[in-house]
């Protein structure tokens, strides 16, 4: 069988409140990856699509899912994705999720964004 980093991830329930979604919210209608050069708008493009299918998954969804493990685990497809992309890109996603994560008071991935990024 294949090595999931998501088997590492201690998961911990989460407080979701309406000021919380409403920070993801705003998060999402902020001008994403705006510190990219601008040399690569199709970059920009696929990564503020791919963060804002996890910011809707989870704006949609954290009220009945409120865990650490389920917010990594709709992390993942995005950042198998993310293994094809340069170094640069992978850095910056990281760092948006990690601005997700510290909205949702996750102090850490357990090694999931590490093994992808």
């Amino acid at each position: 069988m294949e090595y999931s980093p998501l088997l590492e991830v201690q998961d911990q329930t989460l407080v979701i409140t309406q000021s919380t979604l409403s920070e993801l919210k705003s998060f999402k209608d902020s001008e994403l990856f705006a510190e990219l050069p601008g040399s690569v708008p199709n970059e920009k493009q696929l990564l503020t699509k791919m963060l804002d299918s996890i910011l809707d998954t989870l704006i949609n969804g954290l009220l009945q899912n409120p865990s650490k493990l389920w917010v990594m685990e709709t992390f993942l497809p995005e950042l198998e994705i993310m293994e094809m992309q340069d170094t640069e890109a992978k850095e910056h996603f990281g760092d948006h999720l990690e601005i997700i994560m510290d909205i949702l008071n996750i102090e850490s991935s357990d090694g999931l964004l590490s093994y992808y990024l």
